[in-house]
């Protein structure tokens, strides 16, 4: 069997019930499988056998449903462009309000004028609102949603007229047709925070002509791997790229969150969509449109929706039975009254008809989805990429966090932390003529020395001749006043007699975990100089967030045990060292055992671990890794970033609890008043409709969000 995959958007899908109504008619097709649905996006995806059916049969069943599909573009670019924004007024659902409004306004009119025919123009308006609810109630009965809300809507507004109350039954539809636009108008903010992510990418690109300084304005979509552009002050980045001329400082908010901007210079890489600060900059392509960093996030995050959330799956279950319940529900208000105990029949058929209004279960299916839809959108704007509603589910559960040390609680490389000088010389000498030494190496200790140097902008020796290596020992070179070697103590030990008080010295900063090199020049050692991979400057913050919400936090490492001790001594944690992959896995699987556990690592080396988590988080700046490996990603690479996960996670299931209890509470309250005979028909709709939008008005807040500072 031959499959195609197919996707598209469904314009007029404003609810989950929606979405549930879409699944279930495409799942009935010949020929189709994999159906997922995704209302936060409005997204249908699918595979389809193309021998049994074509895409043009599968859009014409979204078309009988009531919906509209629309043909996705290939890239964000191209989105923004081809997306149709019609005018409000060309809105269908705000044309069946206005129309249901005049049909009723008219019938009102007439009634005016014409009391004795009250109840036919009445009951001629609702036939006429209702004509195009009860067709989409048969349609999802053949589609295989029999208890769908128009089902619900058809039956009590029939119900209404049959027992006298047309006018209401008028009102009850024209409410409900407002109910649904406001739905929609919901949905499409909601929406609004993952599509303003496209925005982001500028629309042209200034482009150099192939070898000349000529530049050429085209579309940002067209650019190609390799293209030169010219991103002047002000302008945003086009594509991702690495700069080959200039040096700016770069906003790179839009993308990782982070709100101080990044010094760019030759050989660095930045991000479609960034903004250039001050100074002008030449930019080589490196991916194209449809591959750069706010394409794939899209992706990932409409990934993420079309997943859906255990509570989700959990009130999806509970939704298909409920509506069939609700309505046995209301037929017996209507009929246990009076056959059990002589009541009136026209009082209960009208108080179970405002039951059957109040039981719609809209409210109570959006507020998961509506939660969740929030929560990924404000986290992919600050950075956050969570790749899916079940890993957001699960972060908010997390007791215990483990960390990789090495570039996740550590910068990751090495930074000079001490200089020790003897025989009287000043402490920048000794590390001016040390970075002299190292001036040409490859390796970490020695880039480390140069790059400390530089920081100092101190003036370097000449060296004679270049450098050269004494492999595993040192390295030497010669310098105006005689040969220098920059060494291990064990090293300088063999070559002179180290004086007491450095040796000394040496022991002490080697007992802090870190790696001491000794400066020498002929036979006299000259000082030392101590380096080590450094905290991250909020890595304690990070940690101190965590703890304070009860979390445990870990250090796992493979690196040695007096290094780990010594870092997660000055950040005030547990290390367990010199584990290699297999002992991390059974570390990560010990402590899942007793609760979940969040691994935290850079998304290469940890990828067992990772992957063994409850949740994996892999710290990576916006790189490859960092977006494809783990459940969840930090884009601005930092550790707090941990800690804003959570959070954002906690917030989240806040909110949908908020959710549940608002439209159950509702539904509890106006069940009460209608089985007393205090609510009337259009104040049950009116509350259904209110609960809807209560829970996604609730669900917006959490665009809102925001990381409480450590």
């Amino acid at each position: 069997m031959a499959t195609n995959a197919y996707k598209t958007r469904v314009e007029g899908m404003d609810c989950a019930s929606c979405a549930l109504k879409i699944e279930t008619a495409m799942q009935r097709l010949p020929g189709v499988a994999d159906v997922r649905v995704s209302y936060s996006a409005a997204t249908l995806a699918l595979r389809f056998d193309q021998d049994r059916i074509s895409p043009s049969t599968i859009d014409d069943e979204l078309r009988s449903l009531g919906y509209r599909p629309e043909a996705i573009a290939p890239s964000p670019s191209s989105i923004r462009a081809e997306r149709k924004r019609l005018p409000w007024w060309q809105d269908a659902k705000l044309q069946t309000v206005m129309i249901a409004a005049a049909v009723f306004a008219l019938a009102f009119a007439f009634a005016q004028l014409l009391p004795a025919f009250e109840r036919w123009l009445y009951s001629a308006a609702a036939a006429v609102c209702l004509i195009p609810i009860a067709r989409r109630a048969l349609i999802g009965a053949r589609s295989g949603s029999p208890f769908s809300i128009e089902t619900l809507m058809t039956v009590a507004a029939i119900g209404a007229v049959v027992i006298g109350e047309a006018e209401e039954a008028a009102v009850v539809i024209v409410l409900f047709n407002v109910g649904e636009w406001l739905e929609t108008f919901a949905a499409g903010r909601a929406r609004a925070g993952i599509e303003a992510l496209t925005d982001v990418v500028p629309r042209t690109a200034r482009r150099l002509r192939d070898g000349s300084d000529q530049v050429e304005e085209i579309p940002a979509a067209d650019l190609m791997i390799g293209d030169v552009v010219v991103v002047r002050p002000g302008d945003r980045i086009p594509s991702d790229g690495k700069v080959i001329d200039g040096h700016s400082d770069v906003n790179e908010a839009p993308i990782t969150g982070e709100s101080v901007p990044v010094a760019k210079a030759v050989g660095d890489h930045v991000y479609a969509g960034s903004i250039n600060a001050n100074g002008e900059l030449r930019i080589e392509t490196t991916n194209a449109a449809a591959d750069n960093t706010i394409a794939r996030i899209i992706h990932l995050v409409e990934q993420a929706q079309e997943s859906k959330a255990p509570t989700e799956r959990m009130i999806d279950r509970l939704s298909r039975w409920y509506t069939p319940a609700a309505m046995l529900v209301a037929l017996l208000v209507i009929i246990v009254p009076p056959l059990g105990f002589g009541e009136d029949w026209a009082a209960w058929i009208y108080r179970g008809l405002a039951t059957l209004l109040i039981a719609c279960p809209c409210a109570l299916v959006i507020s998961t989805p509506a939660a969740i839809a929030s929560g990924l959108a404000v986290g992919a704007r600050k950075g956050l990429l969570i790749k899916g509603g079940a890993v957001l589910e699960t972060l908010g559960k997390v007791k215990t966090v483990a960390f990789d040390k090495t570039g996740t609680l550590t910068l990751g490389q090495p930074q000079v932390t001490d200089v020790v000088s003897v025989i009287g010389q000043q402490d920048d000498a000794v590390l001016a003529r040390a970075a002299a030494v190292e001036g040409n190496t490859s390796h970490p200790i020695g880039q480390a020395i140069v790059r400390a140097a530089k920081a100092r902008a101190l003036q370097l020796p000449v060296v004679f001749g270049g450098s050269q290596a004494v492999p595993g020992k040192a390295i030497s070179a010669r310098l105006k006043d005689g040969f220098a070697f920059v060494g291990s103590p064990r090293f300088a030990a063999e070559r002179t007699t180290i004086p007491p008080a450095l040796a000394t010295t040496i022991s002490g900063l080697e007992r802090e975990g870190k790696t001491v090199v000794v400066l020498i020049s002929g036979n006299t050692c000259e000082g030392a100089i101590a380096v080590r991979d450094e905290p991250r400057p909020d890595a304690a913050g990070a940690l101190r967030q965590l703890t304070s919400k009860g979390i445990a936090v870990v250090m796992l490492t493979g690196d040695n045990a007096r290094t780990a001790q010594a870092i997660a001594g000055q950040l005030g944690m547990e290390a367990r060292a010199e584990l290699l992959p297999d002992a991390k896995l059974a570390e990560i699987s010990r402590l899942k055992e007793v609760s979940p556990v969040a691994m935290v690592g850079d998304g290469i080396n940890d990828a067992p671990a990772l992957a063994a988590a409850s949740v994996g988080i892999a710290m990576g700046g916006g790189t490859d890794v960092a977006l494809e490996t783990a459940d969840a990603a930090l884009l601005n690479d930092r550790a707090l970033g941990v800690a804003e996960l959570i959070a954002l996670s906690q917030a989240t299931l806040g909110n949908i609890w908020q959710n549940i209890s608002i439209a159950l509470g509702l539904k509890a309250v106006f069940l009460a008043t209608s089985l007393l005979g205090v609510t009337t028909l259009w104040m049950a709709i009116l509350a259904d409709t209110g609960a809807t939008v209560l829970v996604t008005a609730n669900a917006l807040r959490l665009l809102r969000w925001r990381a409480r500072e450590a």
